[in-house]
């Protein structure tokens, strides 16, 4: 099988690469503690890149990128360390209003006018898409809407919420403003120091036209898509964080010597880095899977991701205890690193809840 990229793939990688390469240590904390956690011009951006654009379908106006495209822009976001939520607040977005067909707001969402989040997760669901918190009810003129969500990530950046509720026993999406009437949200910063949020809606009033013509088919196929794309985004952070590890021991002296002269070390950095090419190898074996049978997607993307999880988390294990207690602080981009990988390996399912729906899809 040849693996080689694409001459447009190539591009695509480099623009990532020397888009997020100014984003130091320094310059991404000061990015987390805006008010919103992130800067709105920077994600305009990342629009007129195209890398949203690329989450489309051609004939809803984007540029149709194959899941191997997006896989390669999610990795060199995580190989950079860049704060970008592009998997949060472009790939994912992006992939529910084409197949919903709500060709204005995507226009928007690909520009970069506007930044959508998805507001799925509710408490004591666990890691399922099926609402049952949040009702909708039908109204003269549209919807009305009542209930809680959790872990809405971009909470204060998003302009509107496409928000999962229980219409008539099945789960529905509704798009809903940030701004809406009875609509309250609660901040609160993750681990990698972005902001996500509590939703609560009561009696929110919203359109006809806010019902999104998505199934629970779509809604499963977009999170099996942004399952890929976090263990996408994981295999690059573990390549940094082992390329800085390895810098790091060459330079670090004890009893006179480098320490990665130490065998014991490099037994260590030795199977981080078979763990860091299994990652990638299992990444775009995903990402290569036929996306015309679904069962064997899913358990495709949800393998990746429990494997991935699991291993890079490992490597950042590693990184960090090489590096001694300044690993896990905010002057080194190993400490920033490790905090990413915790994030991303809970969004849509730790490992354990991942390897579960892999066994049962198998």
């Amino acid at each position: 099988m040849n693996f080689d990229l694409s001459e447009e793939q190539e591009m695509f990688r480099s623009s990532v690469e020397r888009f997020a390469a100014p984003i130091d240590v320094e310059a991404r904390r000061k990015m987390r503690l805006s008010p919103t956690g992130y800067d709105r011009e920077r994600w305009t951006q990342l629009a007129q890149m195209g890398l949203i654009a690329l989450a489309a379908p051609e004939d809803a106006g984007g540029m149709g990128g194959s899941s191997v495209d997006l896989a390669l822009v999610a990795e060199a976001i995580g190989a950079a360390n860049s704060p970008d939520p592009w998997l949060e607040h472009g790939a994912l977005p992006a992939t529910l209003l084409a197949d919903s067909g709500n060709a204005d707001t995507l226009e928007s969402v690909v520009s970069g006018d506007q930044v959508i989040s998805l507001a799925w997760a509710e408490r004591a669901q666990r890691y399922s898409a099926a609402a049952a918190n949040m009702k909708a009810e039908t109204a003269a003129d549209g919807f009305t809407l009542s209930g809680e969500k959790t872990f809405v990530m971009g909470a204060l950046l998003a302009d509107q919420f496409i928000v999962t509720a229980d219409l008539d026993g099945a789960t529905a999406c509704f798009l809903v403003p940030r701004d809406a009437q009875g609509a309250e949200i609660r901040a609160y910063r993750l681990a990698d120091g972005s902001i996500a949020g509590e939703l609560k809606l009561t009696r929110t009033q919203v359109a006809q036209a806010a019902k999104l013509e998505l199934s629970e088919a779509d809604l499963a196929n977009a999170i099996a898509q942004a399952r890929l794309y976090a263990a996408a985004e994981m295999v690059g952070l573990g390549q940094r964080l082992l390329n800085d590890t390895l810098t790091y021991v060459k330079e670090r002296e004890q009893f006179g010597t480098a320490i990665g002269s130490f065998q014991a070390l490099q037994h260590r950095l030795v199977e981080a880095y078979a763990r860091q090419e299994q990652c990638r190898s299992m990444l775009y074996r995903a990402a290569l899977a036929d996306r015309s049978e679904p069962e064997s997607w899913h358990r495709a993307a949800a393998g990746a991701k429990a494997f991935i999880g699991e291993n890079v988390d490992a490597i950042a294990r590693e990184a960090v205890q090489m590096h001694g207690g300044m690993g896990i602080t905010e002057e080194l981009t190993i400490g920033h690193a490790m905090k990413r990988v915790m994030v991303l390996g809970k969004l849509f399912g730790d490992t354990d809840s991942a390897l579960a729906e892999y066994g049962k899809a198998a």
